[in-house]
């Protein structure tokens, strides 16, 4: 049995499928994301979503889906599956799924009477363009298939509803049709690689529910216009091909483009090809260069997540020539703007002012798979350049101060990943020094000494006397009389939350905190924030702890931060832990893994979704693919796996 395969009877259990979602994407800002039994649950779904740079580069549903029926002695059964209602579904095709397979594709098998159909999609790198291979495994008499295309042409964040500026007119092309319902879209393109027959027959399908944007107190109800519909003949043994794009294609072609996409494939066999798979499905190609976005289906490439996901989403994965060329992109981006202040137009918040000093952590974990002399030969310049930036206040709201200290305003706007606000006033108003802040940038200072530590020279030796001193006004700001870190100080006011951020701190290579002290804050933190899921990002014993990401908008903001739990800090929370227990603390780690490899089949299937619930049953939560919460589990996964080499090792030696 397939790692990720799902049977008959969970699959027609729309309690138990109908949370379970599967992501595609080109590598080039479209996706494809549904269910697992093909149900949209949320208005972002869609068989064909991409970019539109011509209108505004946001993600744009052109196809929404595609309905088979299966006719046999003229008796139709519809294979689809829509919400018209709570508990209202229509036409519940799911009770004649056999079974579901994502080992190497999203497989589905149909059996409706004597008749088995699989049904497997494939989304073409760099292409706008979705397949769906249709093959008669078993059939007693004649069959015909039917496709009813379900059309939006929508951003991916609205709602259509029935109205009469739709443009009606369909164009046969070779194998189909081509359509646009509005001015300043593409085209989009229905082909088969077979002979078909297009049925006019336009309707709109009123009413269609989005169950999890009702949940989250937003709108919920669309209508999706189906012109009418594709009818072809299969005979048992047969596979026909269906391809959606927004370009003409010539139908001969699409059994060579399926084989050649499928060669491309990570089989989804264990814990760790998920999501080496699903890493690679962050990446971004355009023009401008190679990025990594931060999570689907809805949000863009942001600075701090591209950074934070970078090592994990390239490294960890043996692929350096993508880190290489992703941190090419983004250093071009953030010199650019650090000198003339313009901002990229494809990474947002780069003008944050941490972003220098995550930029030079991700350099620093550069420096874990190659040599120093490596790291420093082709990033040694840019370390330098970023450090003297911060000491010449040419970073945005990053002050160094005599103390050696870095301070930002955060007061009017959010400056940190604690982001939360409403109506623009920040929820959690970090400002002056803030702890995670601090830690990298003695981090920074310190992994700029160690890269030239055989060619000091003056202005080396004043950053090394900086560093001093900032290593001890941070343990003299920072750590409290109860043995944790205060999450920002600002002037006389120090904040008592217990928060995830101090963990950062202790997890670092360069920590400006002894191992006694860390070992403290550790343990705290296990008690406190430790979670199968993530740290929590706010202690339990808080007043202000909410758990559960639910709710209206208003109410879920106001929960983002003081609760939920994240996984891209169990990557923080292990390198301390290695630091302080070494290769014993190997068991513990392994055990604690197991949390992110259950998310496997749950929430978006092969990947891990943004944040969890602080308390049990840890529900998934947010974005459902989040690019450094996958990043960071498989850079600790990586970790996991040296350690145990070294420790086989030294059992050998022994």
């Amino acid at each position: 049995m397939s790692y990720l395969n799902f049977d008959k009877s969970l699959m027609i259990n729309l309690e138990q499928s109908l949370p379970k979602e599967m992501l595609r994407t080109n590598k080039s800002g479209a996706y494809h994301n549904t269910t697992i039994v093909g149900c949209n649950t949320r208005k972002q779904h869609g068989l064909l979503v991409i970019p539109i740079p011509e209108m505004d580069n946001k993600a744009h549903i052109l196809l929404s889906s595609l309905d088979e029926t299966v006719i046999q002695h003229g008796a139709p059964f519809n294979l689809g599956l829509h919400q018209y209602g709570e508990n209202v579904f229509s036409p519940n095709g799911h009770k004649y799924i056999r079974e579901f397979n994502c080992e190497a594709v999203p497989t589905v098998t149909y059996r409706v009477g004597g008749v088995i159909l699989s049904k497997e999609k494939v989304f073409i790198s760099h292409e706008n363009r979705i397949l769906i291979k249709y093959t008669l495994k078993d059939a007693h008499s004649p069959t015909k298939l039917q496709f009813r295309p379900f059309l939006a042409f929508r951003n991916a964040n609205d709602l259509c509803i029935e109205n009469n500026a739709i443009n009606k007119n369909i164009r046969e092309v070779p194998g189909g049709i081509a359509t646009c319902l509005y001015h300043g879209y593409p085209d989009l393109f229905m082909q088969f690689n077979k002979e078909v027959r297009w049925v006019n027959d336009g309707h709109w399908y009123k009413g269609i529910e989005y169950y999890k944007d009702r949940n989250r107190g937003v709108p919920y109800k669309e209508d999706l216009w189906v012109p009418g519909y594709f009818e072809i003949d299969i005979r048992k043994g047969e596979s026909v091909i269906f391809s959606a794009s927004t370009f003409e294609s010539d139908p001969e072609d699409f059994e060579k483009i399926y084989e050649e996409e499928l060669k491309t494939r990570t089989y989804r066999t264990s814990f760790y090809n998920c999501l080496k798979n699903s890493a690679r499905q962050f990446y971004l190609k355009k023009d401008s260069g190679l990025y990594i976005q931060a999570g689907y289906p809805w949000y863009t490439v942001r600075a701090r997540d591209e950074l934070m996901a970078l090592p994990g989403c390239t490294l960890a994965i043996d692929n350096p020539k993508a880190f290489e060329e992703i941190l090419s992109t983004f250093l071009k981006a953030l010199f650019t703007f650090l000198k003339t202040g313009q901002k990229d137009s494809t990474i947002t918040e780069i003008d944050l002012p941490d972003i220098p000093l995550w930029t030079i952590w991700a350099i620093q974990q550069y420096r874990r798979y190659h040599t120093s002399a490596a790291c420093r030969k082709k990033y040694g310049e840019d370390v330098k350049r970023i450090v003297r930036a911060i000491l010449n206040s040419e970073v945005h709201n990053l002050k160094v101060n005599t103390n050696g200290l870095v301070s930002s305003m955060g007061t009017h706007s959010p400056v940190t990943w604690l982001s939360a606000s409403l109506n623009g006033v920040p929820l959690i108003p970090r400002t002056g020094y803030i702890v995670e802040f601090n830690a990298l940038w003695y981090n920074a200072l310190c992994f700029l000494l160690s890269l030239y530590e055989d060619e000091m020279d003056e202005e080396l030796n004043s950053i090394s006397e900086l560093a001093e001193k900032l290593k001890s006004s941070f343990v003299g700001t920072f750590l409290n009389d109860y043995g944790y870190l205060y999450d920002y100080v600002n002037g006389s006011y120090t904040d008592l939350e217990v928060r995830p951020n101090m963990v950062i701190a202790i997890g670092l290579e360069y920590s400006p905190l002894n191992r006694h002290q860390r070992k403290k804050i550790l343990d705290l933190s296990t008690r406190e924030l430790l979670t199968p899921k993530g740290l929590r990002s706010l202690s339990p014993k808080s007043w202000a702890y909410r758990p559960n990401y639910v709710g209206s908008p208003e109410e879920r903001e106001r929960t983002v931060h003081n609760g939920p739990a994240r996984p891209w800090l169990f990557g923080f929370y292990a390198d301390a832990y290695f630091k302080i227990f070494g290769i014993s603390g190997l068991g513990f780690i392994e055990r604690m893994l197991i949390g992110y490899e259950d998310e496997m089949t749950e929430g978006c299937i092969g990947s891990l979704s943004e944040m969890y619930d602080g308390n049990p049953p840890y529900t998934g939560r947010g974005a459902v693919s989040t690019a450094k919460n996958v990043g960071e589990i498989l850079r600790t996964l990586r970790n996991v796996k040296e350690l145990n080499k070294l420790q086989t090792s030294q059992s050998e030696i022994k």
